[in-house]
């Protein structure tokens, strides 16, 4: 891997996690189209790469953060959830359980697909699918603070199907809180909170035995490359994608999905 490439993946990564058009699938499908090799050191980059666009996600809500973890440590003195942002927090935690238990029990099923590019195509096809029914059958007339267990969960449920390269995590969970009345914009601030825990859990975890096995010295640049990249790239989609959802539907994003996944099915049969 070149610096240009990990420049070029790195702000892939960042701006995909958060649009709803899944980081997955394009890390999986933009190397393959450009004939870049795969290699071990392919999975170590990714999830640096995805501890970038955690590093986004904390800078952008490190107020609300800070409020949701002082909020949870109340809770736990006054047996209530009278506090909003603690509530908040126990509802985030109780959301990761799903993909846990499924990322878990099928986590060499899911990495099996990553070498399957028709595959991630498909289920690309499938995100396009997701956002334009949600965005048929919202209501949109709910608001952040009424979010119950409930929406969590179901939020939850969406995120741990997210785990298949392909299927957007947050057009999959933003399409589940629209299917729960809930406006868009709402939506996707859940979706980002709702990660936090699933990418530092999984990013410690696969970066903990990956440098137990060790790191090359030039492999080091191009990590700090890719980090780099998809944290400022993330960042700015973070702002950016909740703005456009305040006066914007999702169908723009659902018609991009679709048109890049029939590109890359018909790429691989015809090409």
């Amino acid at each position: 891997m070149s610096l240009i490439q990990a420049l070029v993946l790195g702000v892939l990564q960042g701006a995909t996690e958060f649009l709803p058009i899944s980081s997955s699938g394009h890390l999986v499908l933009v190397p393959w189209l450009l004939g870049w090799e795969h290699s071990d050191f392919s999975l170590t980059f990714d999830t640096t790469v995805h501890l970038g666009t955690l590093l986004a996600i904390i800078i952008y809500f490190w107020d609300e953060i800070k409020k949701i973890l002082v909020g949870m440590f109340e809770t736990t003195q006054t047996y209530s959830l009278d506090n909003y942002h603690g509530k908040l927090g126990w509802f985030i935690l109780i959301g990761c359980i799903p993909a846990i238990v499924v990322g878990l029990l099928f986590k060499d099923e899911f990495e099996r697909m990553f070498h399957y590019e028709p595959a991630v195509a498909v289920f690309l096809l499938v995100t396009g699918l997701i956002l334009f029914v949600s965005e048929r059958v919202s209501s949109r007339i709910r608001h952040g603070d009424s979010v119950t267990m409930m929406d969590m969960l179901l939020i939850g449920f969406a995120q741990a199907a997210a785990i298949t390269p392909g299927i957007s995590r947050s057009g999959a969970t933003i399409a589940a809180g629209l299917t729960r009345g809930i406006t868009r914009e709402a939506s996707a601030h859940l979706s980002f909170l709702l990660s936090l825990p699933i990418v530092l859990g999984a990013g410690v975890l696969q970066l903990t035995e990956t440098y137990q096995e060790g790191i090359a010295q030039d492999e080091i640049m191009l990590l700090i490359v890719g980090f780099l990249a998809a944290a400022l790239s993330g960042y700015a989609c973070i702002y950016w994608l909740l703005a456009y959802l305040r006066e914007h539907t999702l169908y723009l994003f659902a018609a991009y999905c679709w048109i890049f996944g029939l590109f890359c099915l018909g790429y691989y049969f015809y090409y």
